[in-house]
């Protein structure tokens, strides 16, 4: 059983940059389907999609050539909360921050334009 579902997520795809794979199956859920979402749509993952084919769905992405750096900021035992002015740039503008806000997942720079602070998930760079 994991107790971190996204920290799992986040060392699978770690560990498959560094066997150097082009792509990995993950378990389904929502949270890791709407984090690897914001990925794709910042360059940070080829491809994704859902599988259903099987007794249960799976999260197929696609890595690309370049290292990703993934840092997990809020934890089980201790969850991270930021309002919308705190949300700090990451490695100065080149990386994202991952925030689950009350409209869903998005950037922090989006949490910010949009002025609603959440969870800080994760950082990627």
């Amino acid at each position: 059983m994991v107790v971190d579902p996204i920290a799992d997520f986040l060392t699978r795809i770690r560990n498959a940059q560094r066997a150097r794979k082009n792509s990995l199956t993950i378990p389904y859920s929502t949270i890791k389907h709407a984090i690897a979402d914001v990925m794709k749509k910042n360059n940070f993952l080829e491809k994704v999609t859902k599988d259903t084919s099987g007794k249960f769905p799976i999260l197929v992405l696609e890595l690309p050539e370049k290292e990703i750096n993934l840092s997990r900021v809020s934890h089980c035992g201790q969850r991270i909360y930021t309002k919308a002015k705190d949300i700090r740039k990451t490695v100065n503008g080149f990386g994202i921050s991952i925030i689950s806000t009350s409209q869903g997942v998005m950037t922090g720079y989006e949490a910010r334009s949009k002025n609603i602070g959440g969870e800080f998930l994760c950082e990627i760079s």
